[in-house]
């Protein structure tokens, strides 16, 4: 297996948070839904962390190059010495001793990860909300709680390998394992079904959680929901929930990262002379100050008035000057503008 520690890019003495923080940043690079990510890379760094935050694993790692109390070829040994197939060395001294091994049951596997989506508007998107979001999942079937045996049932060992999920095959000195035909490697089989689920313990059914939006949360944003994905086999962890947030396009303003610019209609006299306009901001309407002589296209900024940011305080409101033209003039402003015309000329 490729080396835990290079994966993570941590050294063999690396701290439990150090490997965290570690995981934490690559997996949000390499996740197979943010851009750029590759699934292949983002399972080998879920393997990686898998084992080095489990203290045991770890131990065992250190020891033996594997986590699981075997010797492997990769990481165990060193330049073009002899590499050591993969086996168990429980099995091995069972297979001479007469030893029945370790037992061994299922392996805990995480849960996938779920996405989902949801729509707000541009007013929710700034002032922060809770949305009610519905979820697929697959979880453990309700009727024989997740054990697949019809209710009043149990699973049974499974009589082929006794409960350890694998069986073994003698090869003289060496006693190699494989995964239990019988059973699939489960140590455990199921002679009543649950109706339910026909036996697989598992069945999708839809899920309603409370999402709380952070004010300020900008299109395409990812929210994390630890332990709510699909649930995990074999006593594993859920997966996470990720919901997606898409904002509604406002009529009045357009973002610019925590900015938010609204065009303000200008006269001519106004941007030419100055005055004082009402514009719209989020938590209502002001006066602005047009100062004299501003061209077409400028943007006039009023601090704090634009979206929240995520550490605290507010972007900027930006009013750009959109000077606007009378379609008809009466006899008094034409002979003015005349006037200007000439001066100007």
């Amino acid at each position: 297996m490729p080396n835990p520690y290079d994966t993570l890019g941590v050294p063999k003495n690396a701290s439990a948070d150090e490997i965290k923080k570690a995981y934490r940043k690559l997996a949000r690079e390499h996740h197979p839904d943010a851009s750029g990510g590759d699934e292949a890379r983002f399972k080998e760094i879920q393997g990686a962390y898998d084992l080095l935050s489990d203290a045991e694993k770890r131990q065992q790692y250190d020891t033996y190059g594997s986590a699981n109390g075997r010797m492997g070829g990769a990481g165990s040994g060193g330049g073009g010495g002899p590499q050591f197939a993969d086996f168990d060395l429980s099995d091995l001294f069972g297979g001479i001793f007469g030893g029945g091994g370790r037992q061994r049951g299922p392996v805990p596997e995480r849960g996938a990860d779920v996405e989902t989506h949801t729509t707000l508007s541009f007013e929710d998107s700034l002032r922060g909300a809770e949305v009610r979001v519905p979820v697929e999942l697959e979880t453990a079937c309700r009727t024989c709680g997740g054990t697949g045996a019809e209710p009043g049932t149990a699973p049974t060992v499974c009589p082929q390998c006794g409960g350890r999920g694998v069986v073994s095959d003698s090869q003289g000195l060496f006693s190699l394992s494989h995964p239990c035909p019988r059973c699939r490697g489960n140590g455990t089989i199921v002679e009543h079904p649950c109706k339910t689920c026909r036996g697989s313990g598992r069945e999708r059914t839809t899920k309603n959680f409370n999402v709380k939006i952070r004010p300020g949360i900008k299109d395409g944003a990812r929210i994390r929901v630890g332990g709510k994905g699909e649930a995990g086999h074999n006593g594993g962890p859920a997966g996470d929930l990720y919901v997606v947030v898409h904002v509604e396009p406002s009529p009045l303003y357009t973002r610019r990262g925590d900015d938010l610019i609204v065009d303000v209609p200008v006269r001519f006299a106004d941007a030419a002379l100055g005055a004082s306009l009402e514009v719209s901001t989020p938590e209502g309407a002001i006066s602005l100050k047009v100062p004299a002589g501003s061209q077409h296209g400028k943007l006039l900024k009023v601090k704090g008035r634009g979206a929240p940011k995520p550490k605290g305080g507010k972007g900027d409101l930006l009013a750009r000057v959109t000077l606007t033209v009378p379609e008809k003039v009466n006899k008094r402003e034409r002979e003015l503008l005349e006037e200007l015309r000439k001066v100007s000329g």
